[in-house]
């Protein structure tokens, strides 16, 4: 069985395509497609009928669906046909869930499933990183695997505001091989 987390993310994806309730196997990696006739009527405005705000966020969600890594596109896929799959009361409960969550860590979901699993508890330290170093934080953070990701978590949480830029800094000039035992050192273990 999918994780819920996993569903969360296929679900913002599918939302951001306007292919909710439209969702089939093929026309999942939120990439607008042609909308069924039970898609909402938000996802049958042509493209230029769509506002400005709406093309960006849909040009920002595609830019992070082409980011992620192969192998959390497969997941989100299975995840979005198992979305696809549920009954609708199912669906709709989840779908609410999604949408009463605070927009901040909704949108830490378009990182991918497990990024979006930890976004809310790293957002203080990395939800507000210059432009230029974005790609540096965002491959950093893939590197990370589940037990670092909840170690950084509670670095992120620990760390007083005024701190976070330069412990961030001091993070992205570790070598790989290093942030393990930066990580323990932090947590205190």
């Amino acid at each position: 069985m999918l994780k819920t987390e996993h569903l969360l993310s296929a679900l913002l994806l599918l939302a951001s395509a306007g292919l909710l309730h439209a969702a089939t196997p093929t026309a999942l990696p939120g990439i607008p497609s042609p909308p069924a006739a039970s898609a909402p009527a938000s996802a049958s405005a042509s493209w230029p009928g769509l506002a400005a705000a709406q093309k960006r966020d849909l040009r920002s969600r595609y830019a992070a669906w082409q980011a992620l890594p192969d192998s959390e596109k497969q997941r989100l896929r299975q995840a979005a046909s198992a979305l696809a799959a549920m009954p609708p009361t199912q669906r709709d409960a989840l779908q609410a869930r999604f949408a009463g969550m605070d927009k901040l860590h909704r949108d830490g979901w378009l990182l991918g499933a497990q990024l979006g699993t930890f976004y809310p508890r790293l957002q203080p330290l990395f939800g507000f990183v210059p432009d230029a170093e974005r790609a540096a934080v965002i491959a950093l953070l893939r590197g990370l695997d589940a037990t670092q990701l909840e170690q950084l978590s509670l670095v992120s949480m620990r760390t007083p505001p005024q701190e976070r830029d330069a412990l961030r800094a001091q993070l992205l000039g570790l070598a790989p091989a290093q942030r393990d035992a930066w990580l323990r050192e932090k947590v205190g273990h």
